[in-house]
């Protein structure tokens, strides 16, 4: 995994993980509005980096595991901001329930939680999930502008998301959401950071109302804003502004 540093290290440290079907260049307008006060931690997750098309993705558990030994390795005991946005959310709550590294603040943004069903329904529904995916891989951009709706996606973000479909490979596809949607946590989640928050926009209440549920449960000290107007995963490429100042306003406050 490649990590991508930005700021001055003396700053505070804030690390940034991207969500699934993008690369770590998806919080570009954001990092361009942190890094002068902040130190950015971007990894270009495994399966996602186009420098390094050979990798497929692993799973959450791996990937948490192997931030937190980078981190660990560069001397980090205590971050001041983690925030992971749809599967990077994930990735968060799992990072989080490890325990390996203290964060002051977290910030799950549209976090995707594991599903707590039956092993053959998470089989039909990564199937599903794959299939969608991949028939958005063959069709590229002309199919993902039927299936998107150009209010929220310009034919720009479409055209991103076409191109990393195209590098990305079936395997990536398929572990991406079998992971996402069945990684493992440990029975007891202990407190492991001052202030967590779980965002997701008005637009995507519905579909994040199971994962809201799950982290009230899992995680009691969380607290959730529901931000109006916006979609699953369009704070970083389309509000970069409205995510500056939230972030800034947590790590301050």
């Amino acid at each position: 995994m490649t990590v991508h540093e930005f700021g001055d290290s003396r700053n505070k440290s804030i690390i940034l993980i991207h969500p699934a079907a993008v690369m770590w260049d998806y919080f570009n307008f954001a990092i361009a509005r942190l890094q002068d006060k902040f130190h950015l931690i971007v990894p270009a997750l495994p399966g996602y980096d186009k420098a390094h098309p050979q990798q497929d993705y692993t799973s959450v558990e791996e990937i948490a595991d192997e931030l937190e030994r980078w981190l660990a390795d560069h001397g980090y005991s205590e971050v001041e901001m983690l925030y992971g946005c749809s599967m990077g959310g994930g990735i968060v709550l799992r990072m989080l329930a490890d325990h390996r590294i203290f964060f002051r603040n977290a910030v799950c943004d549209g976090g995707i939680t594991p599903y707590q069903l039956p092993y053959l329904a998470t089989r039909f529904i990564a199937l599903r999930d794959f299939l969608m995916v991949s028939m958005g891989k063959v069709g590229g951009l002309n199919l993902l502008e039927k299936a998107f709706s150009t209010e929220e996606y310009s034919k720009e973000d479409l055209t991103y998301v076409a191109d990393v479909l195209h590098f990305m490979s079936l395997k990536t596809v398929w572990r991406t959401f079998d992971s996402c949607n069945n990684y493992k946590m440990p029975e007891h989640i202990p407190l492991s950071c001052d202030r967590l928050q779980y965002w997701y926009g008005e637009k995507e209440k519905k579909d994040r109302a199971w994962d809201i549920r799950y982290v009230k449960e899992h995680f009691p000290y969380a607290e959730f804003v529901c931000f109006p107007g916006l979609g699953h995963a369009a704070m970083a490429s389309s509000y970069p502004d409205k995510m500056a100042e939230q972030l800034t306003n947590l790590i301050d406050a």
